[in-house]
């Protein structure tokens, strides 16, 4: 069987200020491309397919439209299960119609998961869909008073999936998947971003990723970098594009899954072209809107700038913004030394210093850097010729 393993969408997302919607609709029609050349059977979407609980009108129209495609058009089956910034609601609205024309969205978690079945050359696939869900949510539902921890919470819904596959020696011995969202530790540490929402405080958010090896593939969402959890067969897809410039030199993907009659899988990563990269570029300003420099990228990029200049800039941004339309983010690159105590006025014995040493002293309260011996011989020569100026008048 082949699945298209993808997730976190953020349908609707908003970037320091800019909607991204026709960039995601632009990734979104790569991807309706990539199923047409690679045929599918099934599309696995991880969670948080929009980016907030009440999404904008376009971003539930963009859904319709692409889901639609893939489903009508193209007879390729859709499971897809809510993420941390999903409505549960929204999301699983009319999922019962929908399953008749092959289109499985999940919700609510229920106590009882019952898997969606699939079929190929080799026999029954079962698809195990285990959208988010707040650990206070499964105590409820499993009337368990310690369930307090995400770890806790996941480790419960998996042991009631495998009691369930151990009563049935037919399901226990079927090749099995599971799509789920949440953060999985494993012997590694893991990358996250910026743009991932803590699933909660103090690290009760991690999930042992062991509870989920029995599965013959794990089809993960939540985090944004494309990468798997100790073993192969269990992957994050990463997010369809990049939503934050801590992501700038991530390489996004979908993954392309064969799972062969055995249960053993072949993983393919195929990388989509968005319209405009997620990069961050860094120098003194006059550098940065050099056509030397600029002449061989894409200036429409979404821009984090990073600007290196010692002093004031008059106006930087609208320069920058000349050059590059899209500069989301300015930043001027802090010196490693610290600004001592914030001082804006003269120490105590300033009485007994001459000028020199006071604007020496201004001077690396201000800007943090070291008042180099250069730049004193550039004031003393001021003070001395101001000096003169009032002496002769």
């Amino acid at each position: 069987m082949k699945i298209l393993h993808t997730g976190d969408w953020h349908i609707g997302k908003l970037v320091h200020g800019v909607h991204l919607t026709e960039d995601q609709k632009h990734m979104l029609n790569e991807l309706i491309e990539l199923i047409k050349r690679e045929k599918p059977d099934v599309m696995l979407v991880s969670g948080d397919i929009y980016d907030r609980s009440v999404p904008p009108i376009q971003a539930v129209d963009l859904l319709d439209e692409i889901l639609t495609e893939i489903v009508v058009h193209h007879k390729v089956k859709i499971i897809a299960i809510a993420g941390n910034h999903d409505s549960p609601d929204r999301v699983g609205f009319a999922s019962k119609i929908l399953r008749d024309n092959g289109l499985f969205i999940t919700g609510h978690i229920e106590k009882d998961i019952v898997p969606i079945t699939l079929e190929d050359e080799y026999g029954p696939v079962d698809f195990y869909p285990i959208p988010y869900a707040e650990p206070a949510v499964v105590r409820e539902i499993y009337g368990d008073e310690f369930i307090k921890s995400h770890d806790e919470a996941m480790k419960a819904v998996l042991e009631g999936i495998s009691k369930k596959r151990n009563a049935n020696n037919q399901n226990a011995n079927t090749r099995s998947v599971c799509v789920a969202h949440a953060y999985l530790t494993g012997t590694e540490s893991l990358e996250t971003s910026e743009s991932v929402r803590p699933l909660s405080i103090g690290g009760s958010e991690f999930v042992d990723v062991s509870y989920f090896e029995k599965f013959d593939y794990v089809a993960l969402g939540h985090l944004h970098r494309p990468q798997k959890v100790k073993h192969n067969h269990i992957r994050y897809a990463g997010s369809l594009m990049k939503y934050s410039f801590s992501e700038a030199l991530q390489r996004k993907s979908v993954a392309m899954v064969e799972l062969n009659k055995d249960g053993s899988i072949e993983v393919e990563l195929h990388e989509l072209t968005p319209i405009r990269d997620m990069r961050v570029i860094k120098g003194h300003l006059e550098n940065l809107v050099d056509v030397g420099v600029y002449g061989e990228t894409n200036v429409e990029d979404y821009i984090m700038a990073v600007l290196t200049d010692e002093g004031e800039l008059i106006d930087p941004i609208n320069s920058l913004r000349a050059i590059y339309p899209n500069i989301l983010k300015l930043e001027k690159e802090s010196s490693e030394r610290q600004t001592g105590d914030d001082q804006t006025s003269a120490s105590a014995d300033f009485k007994q210093k001459n000028p020199l040493e006071l604007f020496e002293e201004f001077y690396e309260n201000i800007s943090g850097d070291v008042f180099v011996e250069e730049k004193s011989d550039i004031v003393a020569k001021v003070i001395n010729d101001i000096k003169q100026k009032v002496r002769n008048s």
